[in-house]
């Protein structure tokens, strides 16, 4: 009798264990495995604090902006020590937050406006994780550490001219790395024995670092709306994949096989200032991309199989009010999460028509500069003074906890992966959950 019992535990655990890893997800890259924020973890805490529910805390070298990025037992950050002026390529154990290897990688720059060097998140397919800096180093190691290429982009394309230095980060699909530089390319000064720089996509071999091809992307923004810091966003059209750049007063289809524009709608600034420089990225829902005009100004959403110069018309629909001047918004059970980040508010749309399913304030201390982040039917989202609001991703807003973990400034997006949520503030990485498995 004591044997059968000891057998049903053994039993009932291992099953427990199965179906907690069927559920664990990697999360490889900036906006999590669907490039839209969500994830399908399930069983995540809503209640912690800095001691309770905290699995590991891990001190980091410095603040800075890029998400920790997770692939099975391993966490890759990057940061910044503004005190050694130091660059770091790190990885930790996902099991215990302990250091597995540290790679110091160049010079910080100055710290203008919270941007210090290490604002792109790294990227990984499991095999190899790249890492890429405001100061344009790109370096690839394999999960042990050894480096197996790196390459500086400005030195090969040009300097970047940005008010904040680079702050885009790169995405990993189909095996090959897409990287988009929107920049004020005619007032650039060209370094002796380089082009003038043009904005433009760049497609890198991740395997050699070498490049596959360059489309340049020209418009005719002027001043500060030539620069965006935008992420290259995968589309799945129907006549093959896309990806989609926005910024610089236009939203931009290339086709990911060559890089050449498939189409371009160009209303993102409809008044023709001179400061409507870009920071959210494109979201898709199904065949509907959303994105969003500069500074807070509109959300928009089109049909992304088209051709074309396109106009108005192409739209499916505009809302006006409460956009993001610097969050992308959320993609998760088929809604469309916007925050505005100024505001505090949060805007639950559908995305097929724009309606306005709810909308509500988030009570917190300060604004927020990070995206949120979604999974197991809640979001995440951490403001600039360190406070994670946690609310319901269903018909209406409810709130489920409000968790402050102070070390502000926080900037970094909040990742989740292998049943844990990763909350990176300015000096420490918190792993939240309550079940650690090394499978």
């Amino acid at each position: 009798m004591k044997a059968l019992v000891i057998f049903l535990i053994i039993s009932t655990i291992s099953i427990y264990l199965i179906n907690f890893n069927a559920n664990a997800e990697n999360w490889a890259q900036w906006r999590g495995p669907y490039f839209n924020g969500s994830t399908s973890e399930k069983n995540l805490p809503i209640n912690w604090n800095k001691t309770e529910n905290v699995k590991w805390v891990t001190k980091m070298p410095g603040a800075g902006p890029s998400t920790p990025i997770i692939w099975e037992n391993k966490v890759f950050i990057s940061a910044t020590d503004e005190e050694e002026n130091k660059l770091w390529a790190i990885c930790l154990d996902r099991i215990d937050g302990k250091e597995i290897w540290k790679h110091e990688v160049g010079t910080a720059p100055r710290n203008r406006n919270g941007n210090n060097g290490s604002v792109p998140s790294p990227i990984t397919d499991g095999k190899c994780v790249y890492f890429f800096f405001s100061t344009g180093d790109m370096i690839a190691y394999d999960m042990n550490g050894n480096q197996l290429w790196r390459r500086n982009i400005q030195d090969d394309h040009g300097e970047f001219r940005l008010s904040f230095y680079y702050g885009a980060s790169p995405i990993l699909y189909n095996d090959k790395i897409y990287l988009s530089v929107i920049h004020r390319y005619t007032e650039a000064i060209a370094k002796e024995g380089q082009p003038n720089p043009i904005s433009y996509l760049l497609c890198i071999d991740p395997q050699t670092g070498k490049d596959l091809w360059k489309q340049e992307r020209e418009t005719d923004a002027f001043n500060e709306s030539m620069e965006a810091y935008t992420t290259p966003y995968p589309f799945e059209s129907k006549n093959g994949l896309m990806i989609i750049l926005a910024g610089a007063d236009y939203v931009t289809a290339h086709d990911a096989s060559d890089g050449k524009e498939i189409w371009r709608w160009g209303n993102l600034n409809p008044n023709g200032r001179g400061n409507f420089r870009l920071v959210p990225s494109v979201v898709g829902v199904g065949e509907i991309l959303v994105f969003c005009e500069p500074r807070g100004g509109a959300i928009f959403a089109m049909n992304g199989n088209q051709e074309g110069l396109l106009t108005e018309k192409n739209l499916l629909w505009s809302i006006f009010e409460n956009a993001p001047d610097v969050s992308t918004p959320l993609v998760m059970n088929g809604k469309l999460f916007v925050l505005d980040d100024r505001k505090r508010i949060i805007t639950c749309i559908k995305p097929e028509t724009g309606d306005i399913i709810w909308r509500d304030r988030l009570d917190t201390k300060q604004g927020f500069q990070a995206s949120p982040t979604g999974a197991d039917d809640k979001i995440y989202c951490i403001s600039m003074a360190g406070e994670v609001v946690v609310f319901s991703a269903g018909e209406e807003f409810e709130l489920l906890s409000k968790i402050d973990m102070g070390e502000g400034q926080c900037r970094s997006t909040i990742a989740i992966s292998q049943g844990h949520i990763f909350v990176k503030t300015a000096q420490n990485l918190y792993c939240i959950g309550s079940v650690i498995s090394a499978e």
